[in-house]
Protein backbone atom coordinates (compact mmCIF):
# COMPACT_ATOMS: atom_id res chain seq x y z
CA UNK A 1 0.00 0.00 0.00
CA UNK A 2 1.28 3.45 -1.27
CA UNK A 3 1.09 5.98 1.72
CA UNK A 4 -0.86 9.04 0.02
CA UNK A 5 0.04 12.75 0.95
CA UNK A 6 -2.37 15.63 -0.38
CA UNK A 7 -1.39 18.79 0.49
CA UNK A 8 -3.95 21.81 0.32
CA UNK A 9 -1.47 25.14 -0.27
CA UNK A 10 -1.18 28.31 -1.63
CA UNK A 11 2.45 27.13 -2.61
CA UNK A 12 2.83 23.96 -4.19
CA UNK A 13 6.26 24.92 -5.53
CA UNK A 14 7.07 24.14 -1.80
CA UNK A 15 6.49 20.09 -2.42
CA UNK A 16 8.13 17.95 -2.01
CA UNK A 17 10.93 19.91 -1.17
CA UNK A 18 13.72 17.98 1.33
CA UNK A 19 11.70 15.29 1.21
CA UNK A 20 12.55 14.84 -2.31
CA UNK A 21 16.32 13.91 -1.09
CA UNK A 22 18.42 11.24 0.42
CA UNK A 23 16.17 8.38 2.27
CA UNK A 24 12.26 9.93 2.12
CA UNK A 25 13.06 11.03 -1.78
CA UNK A 26 14.36 7.42 -2.75
CA UNK A 27 11.01 5.95 -1.14
CA UNK A 28 9.27 8.62 -3.31
CA UNK A 29 10.65 7.21 -6.40
CA UNK A 30 10.07 3.66 -5.68
CA UNK A 31 6.69 4.37 -5.00
CA UNK A 32 6.50 3.53 -1.42
CA UNK A 33 4.43 7.25 -0.85
CA UNK A 34 3.29 10.00 -3.07
CA UNK A 35 2.77 13.58 -2.40
CA UNK A 36 0.20 15.53 -4.55
CA UNK A 37 0.64 19.54 -3.54
CA UNK A 38 -2.72 21.68 -4.63
CA UNK A 39 -3.32 25.23 -5.41
CA UNK A 40 -5.81 26.44 -2.93
CA UNK A 41 -6.65 29.53 -5.44
CA UNK A 42 -7.62 26.87 -8.34
CA UNK A 43 -10.98 26.85 -6.43
CA UNK A 44 -11.50 30.57 -6.48
CA UNK A 45 -14.73 31.59 -8.27
CA UNK A 46 -13.54 35.35 -8.93
CA UNK A 47 -11.37 36.67 -11.79
CA UNK A 48 -8.32 37.50 -8.83
CA UNK A 49 -8.79 34.20 -7.79
CA UNK A 50 -9.17 35.20 -3.98
CA UNK A 51 -8.88 32.82 -1.14
CA UNK A 52 -9.14 35.58 1.80
CA UNK A 53 -10.86 37.81 3.51
CA UNK A 54 -10.86 40.26 6.70
CA UNK A 55 -12.20 38.91 9.81
CA UNK A 56 -15.37 39.36 10.94
CA UNK A 57 -15.21 41.70 14.19
CA UNK A 58 -12.29 43.50 13.28
CA UNK A 59 -8.38 42.59 13.57
CA UNK A 60 -4.91 42.91 11.95
CA UNK A 61 -4.47 40.21 9.10
CA UNK A 62 -6.74 38.27 6.62
CA UNK A 63 -8.61 35.16 6.94
CA UNK A 64 -9.09 31.79 4.54
CA UNK A 65 -12.52 31.96 3.10
CA UNK A 66 -14.49 28.80 4.59
CA UNK A 67 -16.11 28.21 0.85
CA UNK A 68 -13.17 27.79 -1.19
CA UNK A 69 -11.32 25.75 1.42
CA UNK A 70 -14.20 23.37 1.78
CA UNK A 71 -14.64 22.92 -1.95
CA UNK A 72 -10.56 22.14 -2.59
CA UNK A 73 -10.94 19.76 0.74
CA UNK A 74 -14.05 17.96 -1.12
CA UNK A 75 -12.30 17.68 -4.12
CA UNK A 76 -9.48 16.09 -2.68
CA UNK A 77 -10.29 13.80 -0.21
CA UNK A 78 -14.12 12.89 -0.99
CA UNK A 79 -15.06 9.65 0.74
CA UNK A 80 -11.58 8.52 1.28
CA UNK A 81 -10.74 7.94 4.99
CA UNK A 82 -7.70 9.64 5.35
CA UNK A 83 -7.29 12.06 8.50
CA UNK A 84 -7.80 16.07 7.15
CA UNK A 85 -5.20 17.44 9.29
CA UNK A 86 -4.70 21.78 9.87
CA UNK A 87 -1.36 22.77 10.47
CA UNK A 88 -1.80 25.40 13.14
CA UNK A 89 0.02 26.78 16.60
CA UNK A 90 -3.22 26.14 19.01
CA UNK A 91 -3.28 22.60 17.77
CA UNK A 92 -2.78 19.36 20.02
CA UNK A 93 1.25 18.72 19.65
CA UNK A 94 2.57 16.74 17.02
CA UNK A 95 3.82 13.33 19.16
CA UNK A 96 5.83 9.98 17.93
CA UNK A 97 2.72 7.91 19.03
CA UNK A 98 0.66 9.82 16.24
CA UNK A 99 3.59 9.93 14.03
CA UNK A 100 3.12 6.50 14.58
CA UNK A 101 -0.54 6.12 14.09
CA UNK A 102 -0.21 8.13 10.27
CA UNK A 103 2.07 5.84 9.13
CA UNK A 104 0.06 2.97 9.78
CA UNK A 105 -3.03 4.45 7.69
CA UNK A 106 -3.11 4.76 4.00
CA UNK A 107 -2.34 8.76 4.08
CA UNK A 108 -3.26 11.99 4.94
CA UNK A 109 -4.90 15.62 3.82
CA UNK A 110 -3.22 18.50 5.10
CA UNK A 111 -3.98 22.24 4.97
CA UNK A 112 -1.84 24.51 5.18
CA UNK A 113 -3.04 27.73 7.17
CA UNK A 114 -1.59 30.65 5.79
CA UNK A 115 -2.41 35.33 6.85
CA UNK A 116 -4.08 35.06 10.41
CA UNK A 117 -5.75 31.36 9.84
CA UNK A 118 -8.71 29.64 8.53
CA UNK A 119 -12.79 30.78 8.82
CA UNK A 120 -13.30 28.05 12.58
CA UNK A 121 -16.80 26.60 10.67
CA UNK A 122 -15.05 25.05 8.04
CA UNK A 123 -12.36 23.21 10.47
CA UNK A 124 -15.89 22.24 12.46
CA UNK A 125 -17.95 21.44 9.16
CA UNK A 126 -15.08 19.46 7.57
CA UNK A 127 -13.57 17.47 10.95
CA UNK A 128 -10.12 19.07 10.74
CA UNK A 129 -7.11 17.80 13.31
CA UNK A 130 -5.49 20.82 13.86
CA UNK A 131 -1.90 19.83 14.55
CA UNK A 132 1.05 21.90 16.34
CA UNK A 133 4.55 20.85 15.78
CA UNK A 134 5.60 23.57 18.49
CA UNK A 135 5.21 26.40 20.81
CA UNK A 136 6.36 28.94 18.06
CA UNK A 137 4.69 31.18 15.04
CA UNK A 138 5.63 30.25 11.49
CA UNK A 139 5.23 32.01 8.40
CA UNK A 140 2.13 29.24 7.02
CA UNK A 141 1.90 26.02 7.13
CA UNK A 142 3.87 24.34 4.56
CA UNK A 143 7.19 24.03 6.49
CA UNK A 144 5.07 22.49 9.66
CA UNK A 145 3.52 19.90 7.19
CA UNK A 146 7.06 19.08 5.39
CA UNK A 147 8.58 18.50 9.27
CA UNK A 148 4.85 16.31 10.08
CA UNK A 149 5.69 14.40 6.65
CA UNK A 150 9.21 14.19 7.39
CA UNK A 151 8.16 12.22 10.77
CA UNK A 152 5.56 9.73 8.82
CA UNK A 153 7.50 9.04 6.15
CA UNK A 154 10.60 7.79 7.70
CA UNK A 155 9.03 5.52 9.64
CA UNK A 156 7.03 4.00 6.80
CA UNK A 157 8.26 -0.12 5.50
CA UNK A 158 11.42 -0.39 3.84
CA UNK A 159 12.51 3.47 4.06
CA UNK A 160 14.62 3.16 6.42
CA UNK A 161 17.41 0.69 5.86
CA UNK A 162 17.62 -0.90 9.60
CA UNK A 163 14.18 -1.29 10.51
CA UNK A 164 16.09 -1.05 14.46
CA UNK A 165 16.67 2.55 13.54
CA UNK A 166 12.93 3.87 13.88
CA UNK A 167 12.55 2.40 17.42
CA UNK A 168 15.98 3.49 19.04
CA UNK A 169 14.98 7.31 19.17
CA UNK A 170 14.26 9.91 21.34
CA UNK A 171 10.14 9.45 22.28
CA UNK A 172 9.15 6.21 20.98
CA UNK A 173 9.67 4.67 24.98
CA UNK A 174 8.56 8.26 26.32
CA UNK A 175 12.29 8.84 26.30
CA UNK A 176 15.21 11.86 25.05
CA UNK A 177 17.82 9.05 22.74
CA UNK A 178 20.77 8.36 24.81
CA UNK A 179 24.30 9.66 23.80
CA UNK A 180 26.27 8.38 20.90
CA UNK A 181 29.65 8.13 20.10
CA UNK A 182 31.82 6.78 16.84
CA UNK A 183 35.99 6.50 16.22
CA UNK A 184 37.96 7.89 16.80
CA UNK A 185 38.58 5.77 20.40
CA UNK A 186 39.91 9.49 21.66
CA UNK A 187 38.74 13.03 20.34
CA UNK A 188 40.29 15.68 21.95
CA UNK A 189 40.95 14.52 24.96
CA UNK A 190 37.42 13.09 25.33
CA UNK A 191 37.22 9.33 25.31
CA UNK A 192 34.32 6.94 24.26
CA UNK A 193 32.53 5.50 27.51
CA UNK A 194 34.30 2.37 28.45
CA UNK A 195 31.44 0.24 28.72
CA UNK A 196 30.27 0.58 24.88
CA UNK A 197 33.40 -0.72 23.91
CA UNK A 198 33.45 -3.27 26.57
CA UNK A 199 31.35 -5.97 24.42
CA UNK A 200 28.93 -6.62 26.81
CA UNK A 201 25.36 -5.94 25.50
CA UNK A 202 23.23 -6.07 29.26
CA UNK A 203 25.48 -3.68 30.64
CA UNK A 204 25.32 -1.28 27.36
CA UNK A 205 21.60 -1.70 27.23
CA UNK A 206 21.84 -0.95 30.80
CA UNK A 207 24.00 2.08 30.33
CA UNK A 208 22.01 3.59 27.51
CA UNK A 209 18.99 3.33 29.65
CA UNK A 210 20.53 5.44 32.26
CA UNK A 211 21.50 7.77 30.00
CA UNK A 212 18.07 8.49 28.11
CA UNK A 213 16.60 8.95 31.16
CA UNK A 214 19.23 11.75 32.97
CA UNK A 215 18.80 13.46 29.58
CA UNK A 216 14.86 13.59 30.11
CA UNK A 217 15.42 14.51 33.64
CA UNK A 218 17.39 17.28 32.95
CA UNK A 219 15.88 18.22 29.97
CA UNK A 220 12.33 17.40 29.17
CA UNK A 221 10.87 16.66 32.40
CA UNK A 222 7.38 16.60 30.90
CA UNK A 223 7.45 13.72 29.42
CA UNK A 224 8.26 11.54 32.49
CA UNK A 225 4.92 12.93 34.16
CA UNK A 226 3.42 12.59 31.00
CA UNK A 227 3.82 8.86 31.14
CA UNK A 228 2.83 8.20 34.28
CA UNK A 229 -0.58 9.87 33.77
Amino acid sequence: MTFRATVLTLYPEMFPGHLGHSLAGKALERGQWSIEPVQIRDFAEDRHRTVDDTPAGGGAGMVLKPDILAKAIDQVSGDDNRPRLLMSPRGRPLTQRRVRELACGEGVVIICGRFEGVDQRVIEARQLEEVSVGDYILSGGEPAALTLLDAVVRILPGVMGNALSGTHESFEDGLLEYPHYTRPQVFEGREIPSVLTSGNHAAIDKWRRQQALKLTRERRPDLLQSGQD
